[in-house]
């Protein structure tokens, strides 16, 4: 008896019957017969030669596991006498899953936490779940052929075996990753960029040294962009410093309190309310140098917000600007501020291209912020391979939902 319902992945196939237990549903189907060509002659045949049963693994069905017996058929070449199978659209050849399945688990193994999550959902080993990720990165993740005119880099934490730090470069164009290096050595930037970066000119960075000369080893006359993030917090560490050093002679209720209150320095003061006002005011009174560390931040915030205004048509005033603030810290006899701008005067040109180039890595800090995420949720990779092949695959798939159809 033929049953008129139609289920998704089985669309165009003969449903048999349908029987539903306590703790599985077992669906039996068939394909219609209809004219093969023979695989060894090509002579078009219709004629059946046996049947065999198949029982194939495929999706839940109201939270119950659900089994397929397909009724297989295999057709006779009436002219060479060649016995093949049908042509169906359930499994594929040597398969025990579904295509529908397959193609569950191949989306969910990008989309979910962990592998075992996934061997949980769907009642398979982790190590099914695994072959089947394996076999979507190959097919899906092409090797790089060339690098795009703007690219991105920045290190992160990934401790595999290929290293403790992995290097992904995107591009600072679109903002879509493009590949991960194994390790973050000059070497291999070098020889990465002398396969496939002939067309990059410019590059957006932090403040590594390392990047900076693998970079101009190899491309000719790069633009090197040094992000706003990287360069402004040299700034800030230095009040900070500054703040931690002064705090300490105060007594204890005011070391304390000013260790609480340590945001008060860092926002912008024009948006702090009366309270933070209040203390702001207090401690910056009971230090002298502690003030004049905190004018100093101020007076770089006003560079800074200048420095974007003015944009690359008024690139020269942004730079005379820098050199003020220079003579103001020199003048401020600060050792944390003067230290940080001799990191300013070795980056002067990168930092300069910031505000002429309209690129930073703000993008890329959010890549490695979910690759964190996804690293801790899984207890860590230790496979390289795999390790990059699940970003790369997750940010591919970012605008595909987490289940089949959505």
């Amino acid at each position: 008896m033929h049953i008129n319902i139609n289920f998704p992945g089985l669309e165009g196939v003969i449903l048999k019957e349908f029987r539903s237990f306590e703790d599985r549903v077992e669906i039996f189907v068939e394909m219609p017969v209809y004219t093969h060509r023979c695989p060894r002659c090509g002579t078009r045949t219709k004629k059946i030669h046996d049947y065999r049963i198949q029982k194939i693994r495929h999706l839940k069905l109201f939270e119950r596991p659900s089994f397929l017996f397909y009724r297989k058929r295999r057709y006779k070449c009436i002219k060479c006498a060649k016995n093949f199978y049908e042509n169906n659209t359930i499994v594929d050849r040597y398969q025990r899953f579904s295509k529908e399945w397959n193609q569950a688990v191949n989306v969910r193994s990008v989309k979910a936490s962990t592998f075992l999550e996934v061997s949980i959902q769907y009642g398979c080993s982790v190590s099914t779940v695994i072959r089947r990720f394996d076999t979507l990165a190959v097919r899906e993740l092409q090797d790089t052929e060339e690098l795009p005119t703007v690219i991105s880099m920045d290190e992160y934490k990934g401790d595999t075996d290929a290293g403790k730090y992995q290097l992904i470069i995107a591009d600072g164009e679109s903002r879509e990753p493009l590949d991960i290096l194994p390790n973050r050595r000059k070497k291999t930037i070098v020889d990465y960029l002398c396969k496939y970066g002939r067309n990059v000119g410019i590059v957006v960075m932090d403040m590594n040294w390392s990047f900076k000369e693998a970079v101009k080893n190899v491309l000719d006359r790069p633009i090197i962009v040094a992000d706003h993030f990287h360069f402004c917090r040299y700034i800030y560490q230095a009040l900070d410093k500054v703040r931690i050093r002064i705090q300490d002679t105060f007594n204890d209720y005011d070391r304390k309190r000013c260790k609480k209150m340590r945001h008060i320095f860092y926002k912008d003061s024009s948006q702090l309310n009366e309270k933070q006002l209040w203390y702001l005011n207090r401690y910056l009174s009971m230090s002298e140098e502690l003030e004049l560390a905190y004018y100093l931040k101020e007076e770089y915030c006003r560079w800074f917000k200048q420095a974007k205004e003015n944009g690359a048509e008024k690139i020269k005033e942004t730079k005379d600007g820098l050199h003020k603030f220079y003579k103001l810290v020199e003048d401020s006899g600060i050792e944390e501020f003067i230290n940080a701008i001799q990191t300013f005067k070795n980056w002067e040109i990168e930092i300069l291209n910031s505000f002429v180039f309209p690129y930073n890595n703000g993008f890329l800090e959010g890549i490695n912020n979910l690759t964190k995420v996804m690293k801790r949720n899984a207890h860590g990779f230790k496979n390289y391979k795999r390790s990059r092949a699940r970003i790369l695959l997750k940010h591919k798939y970012k605008e595909i939902g987490d289940h089949i159809g959505s």
